[in-house]
C-alpha cells in the first residue's frame, strides 16, 4: 500500500514539474522571440532566430529548473491538498515524513536529467548555437559578434567572438600595446586551426605611431600564440554554461596564472550543489501544503512560491559579486540561500505538529 501511494504522489509532483517546465519554456521562448527579432538584419531572419532559441532549449531548461520544482511541488502537492487526498493519507497512518519521501522520490530523476544536460547537452548546444548565430551575422556584414571572451597574453590583449567545433573561432581582436601605448589593433575574420598552427584569415590590422595611422589589408597570415583550442574554448564560452570539468579545468588554470579565479568557482559550486538546491526548494514548496499555509487557496500558494522563488534567486545573485568584494567563498554564495530554504522549510513543518 505504502509503495502505491509513494508512486500515486511521485506521479502527481512529476507530472507537475514536467506541465510547469514546458510552460516556463514556452513563454520564455515566445518572449525572447519577440525580444530578439530586433537583432534581424541581412542573412539573419526570424526563422534563424527561432532556430537560434531553440538551439538554446537545453540550457534554458537547465536554468529554470529551480523555478520548475518549486512551483510543480507546489502544484502537485497543492491539487492533492485541495481534494483531501493528503488529509486521507496522514488519517490513514501515513506520516508526514513518509509523504515528504514519496515527493522525493521524483525530484532523483529531475536530478540526474538536469545534471546530464548540464554537463553534455547544454554545453554543446549554447557552443554551437552562438557559433552559428555568429556565422549568420557575419554573412550579414558585422564587424565582431556579441559576447565572446577577453585574454591577455603578454603585451597584448585578445577579444574573441565564438568558437566551432572544429576548432575554427569567429572573429578575433587583438589590441597590442608598447608600455601604455596602444601601437596595433587587428581584426580577423576567422582563425583555422591547422596542424598546431593558427591561421588568421580576412586580416585588417591598424598601426598607430606618434605621428600617423596606417592600415593594412592580408588575406591571411600566421597567428603565433602559445593559447590552444581547448583553452580558448574555456574563455570564450559563457561560464554560466560550462561543463563542471571544463570550470574544474578554468579555474584551475586561471589560478595557476595568477587571475581571480572567483567568478569561475562560484559558477562550479552552483552546478556542484544544484542538488542540495532543488531539495531546499522541495522542503519549502511542501512546507507551504502542510504549514500555515495549507487553508489558503492554491493561487495564493503559488504566488508565494513565486516570491520565494525570486527571493532565492536575488539573494544568491546579491551574495555572488559579495564573494568577490568581500573576499569570502563562493560556495557560500550558494549554500547561504539553500542553508536558509532548509531552515525555513523545517521550522514550518515542525509547527505542524
Amino acid at each position: 500500500m505504502f509503495d502505491r501511494l509513494d508512486r500515486y504522489i511521485a506521479r502527481n509532483v512529476l507530472s507537475a514539474m514536467l506541465v510547469v517546465q514546458v510552460l516556463i519554456l514556452g513563454l520564455d521562448l515566445v518572449i525572447t522571440y519577440i525580444n530578439d527579432l530586433s537583432d534581424i538584419e541581412g542573412d539573419y531572419g526570424a526563422f534563424d532566430v527561432l532556430l537560434y532559441l531553440l538551439m538554446r532549449l537545453p540550457w534554458r531548461f537547465y536554468e529554470y529548473v529551480p523555478v520548475g520544482v518549486l512551483l510543480g511541488a507546489l502544484l502537485g502537492l497543492g491539487s492533492m491538498a485541495s481534494s483531501n487526498e493528503l488529509t486521507v493519507m496522514r488519517a490513514a497512518g501515513r506520516s508526514l515524513t513518509r509523504i515528504l519521501w514519496g515527493v522525493m522520490k521524483p525530484l532523483g530523476l529531475v536530478i540526474v536529467l538536469t545534471m546530464v544536460v548540464g554537463e553534455f547537452v547544454a554545453p554543446q548546444t549554447e557552443q554551437y548555437a552562438n557559433a552559428w548565430r555568429t556565422v549568420k551575422q557575419e554573412g550579414a556584414g558585422a564587424v565582431t559578434a556579441q559576447g565572446g571572451g577577453w585574454q591577455r597574453e603578454g603585451d597584448s590583449f585578445y577579444r574573441f567572438g565564438s568558437i566551432r567545433s572544429d576548432n575554427t573561432i569567429i572573429s578575433v581582436d587583438r589590441y597590442h600595446f608598447d608600455g601604455q601605448r596602444l601601437d596595433e589593433a587587428l581584426h580577423a575574420d576567422r582563425a583555422v586551426y591547422d596542424n598546431g598552427t593558427w591561421q588568421l584569415q580576412d586580416v585588417r590590422i591598424t598601426h598607430l605611431t606618434a605621428e600617423a595611422t596606417r592600415a593594412e589589408t592580408l588575406p591571411s597570415m600566421t597567428w603565433q600564440t602559445s593559447m590552444q583550442p581547448d583553452l580558448l574554448r574555456l574563455v570564450i564560452t559563457d561560464k554560466e554554461s560550462q561543463s563542471l570539468r571544463d570550470l574544474w579545468r578554468y579555474g584551475n588554470y586561471l589560478q595557476s596564472q595568477g587571475t581571480s579565479a572567483s567568478s569561475v568557482w562560484l559558477y562550479f559550486w552552483q552546478k556542484v550543489l544544484q542538488p542540495l538546491v532543488l531539495a531546499g526548494l522541495v522542503l519549502v514548496a511542501a512546507s507551504f501544503i502542510f504549514g500555515p499555509l495549507r487553508t489558503v487557496a492554491a493561487g495564493t500558494r503559488v504566488f508565494y512560491g513565486i516570491v520565494t522563488g525570486l527571493v532565492f534567486k536575488y539573494t544568491q545573485d546579491l551574495l555572488a559579486p559579495a564573494s568577490t568584494v568581500f573576499g569570502f567563498s563562493p560556495i557560500w554564495a550558494v549554500l547561504a540561500p539553500t542553508i536558509i530554504c532548509f531552515a525555513l522549510g523545517l521550522m514550518m513543518l515542525r509547527r505542524t505538529g
